[in-house]
């Protein structure tokens, strides 16, 4: 069978496309389609070790069966169709990802509620330097479905396990300047001690789960992807 698979961030750039199509026999598993993966495309190989794959937009184990309907992803280490795209299907208040800047007023309000005694956000801006180079900009890509997905799971997790919380996460996607903010959380409780709780949980998630990933483009000229928090 054939199968397209996904491509992101520093596997898009090596391979300069965003898509591989691969030859797998019936009853292939994910082990399977990394492998062909590597032996079709040798450049990917050294890349492909640290890297999940998602089918139908939710992360799998390698035993995992592959069919041709299927949509497949292989998901580089990260900092998260046209449905959900960004700023035109965002039906959801609490998880949005932008191309405009994002507004801290707005992330509030997605958490507001009456029973709300503290309201806990953090603000992720972009700093001026990174690993020893001074910072011109950075560009912030997503599977924008995959990536609206897992932060919708991200919050209600945190929401069925910290007692009256909410919870709202806003990312930024494109090219972003110095100074620009780049991701929102927002977290409101009862109580200051469960806000801060269920805010500090939705970050992390938010670095290790989520596929978005950012370029680096130094005033010196190099550029590279950052793959992981």
């Amino acid at each position: 069978m054939t199968v397209r698979v996904l491509l992101f961030a520093g596997l898009r750039e090596r391979l300069r496309s965003d898509s591989a199509a691969l030859e797998l026999p019936d009853g292939a598993t994910v082990r399977d389609l990394l492998a062909a993966l590597a032996d079709q495309h040798p450049t990917l190989r050294e890349l492909l070790p640290p890297c999940r794959v998602a089918v139908n937009q939710e992360f799998v184990n390698a035993d995992h069966p592959v069919c041709a309907s299927d949509e497949l992803a292989v998901i580089p280490p990260v900092s998260g169709g046209h449905d959900d795209a960004p700023g035109d299907a965002n039906d959801d208040e609490r998880v949005r990802l932008e191309t405009t800047p994002l507004a801290l007023e707005r992330t509030v309000a997605a958490v507001a509620h009456r029973h709300a005694g503290g309201v806990v956000t953090f603000i992720g801006q972009v700093r001026d330097h990174s690993r020893g180079h001074a910072i011109d900009h950075l560009e912030y890509e997503a599977y924008a479905p995959m990536a609206l997905k897992v932060m919708r799971g991200i919050a209600a997790a945190i929401e069925a396990e910290v007692t009256g919380a909410s919870v709202a996460i806003h990312h930024r996607l494109g090219r972003l300047e110095i100074g620009e903010v780049a991701v929102i959380v927002a977290a409101a409780a009862p109580h200051r001690a469960e806000a801060f709780t269920a805010c500090r949980a939705a970050i992390e998630a938010l670095k290790r789960d989520v596929p978005i990933w950012k370029r680096e483009v130094a005033v010196d000229g190099s550029t590279w992807l950052v793959q992981g928090p």
